[in-house]
């Protein structure tokens, strides 16, 4: 297969170790100063850039039908768009927060958890995240996900980085030496305390997910998640 890095920090230099591994031939490596790109020569993209580029990375791959893998989070505002622009030109679009199996696991605990506990009026819930002090938004991709989940069933509205409010889901970000990923979910009460986490070891779960999709996603059209990918659905 027929691969295309949309940048090339540390997660775009794993995922082209990872890819090559597994038999994979990375024919673009397109980074800040990259004035030229072929799309003919791509089977799939993989997009793993900064918020400024990464809509126009998924607009050139759409609209040349190269299905696109997006690990890029900060530019969501245009999530919609990029969905329209997918299903106008029938082609293949798949965003994740986070491509780690374990993650993806985590995100479905933690909207049980959270249908559950919307139940008890007792506990205020809270998100921590801490990454390594490379990563450049806060909060993280992974913890919006939390966050967006924990909405979905429960009376909270909206969250926020930092204390919250009434109704709002506080989020709390560190950034701290080289750690890869660690994300809570925290239930508080006045008797005890509740909690979910996922401690990532390294970051070769991320690459290797997003290769993976990567693989799956080549020959599909469609708007897809990693619930697809995992069968989690």
């Amino acid at each position: 297969m027929r691969i295309a890095l949309f940048g090339y920090g540390r997660m775009g230099k794993m995922i082209e170790q990872i890819s090559q591994k597994r038999g994979h031939r990375i024919v673009a490596r397109i980074d800040v100063d990259t004035s030229e790109i072929d799309y003919n020569e791509m089977d799939v993209a993989i997009d793993f850039s900064v918020p400024e580029s990464a809509v126009e990375n998924i607009k050139g791959c759409l609209l040349a039908g190269v299905p696109v893998i997006s690990g890029t989070t900060g530019w969501l505002g245009k999530y919609e768009e990029m969905v329209a622009l997918c299903k106008k030109q029938q082609g293949a679009f798949l965003y994740a927060s986070n491509f780690s199996l374990g993650v993806n696991i985590f995100f479905e605990l933690n909207k049980v958890l959270a249908g559950m506990m919307a139940k008890v009026k007792t506990y205020e819930t809270s998100i921590d995240e801490t990454h390594h002090i490379h990563k450049l938004d806060a909060p993280s991709g992974t913890a919006i996900t939390l966050a967006e989940g924990i909405i979905n069933e429960s009376d909270y509205t909206n969250w926020a980085l930092g204390n919250g409010g009434e109704n709002i889901l506080p989020i709390y970000s560190h950034r701290k030496g080289e750690i890869p990923g660690t994300h809570e979910v925290i239930y508080s009460g006045t008797e005890d305390r509740i909690s979910i986490s996922h401690i990532a070891h390294g970051r070769e779960g991320f690459a290797l997910g997003a290769v993976v999709a990567a693989e799956w996603i080549v020959g599909k059209k469609g708007v897809f998640s990693m619930k697809d990918v995992l069968n989690l659905s």
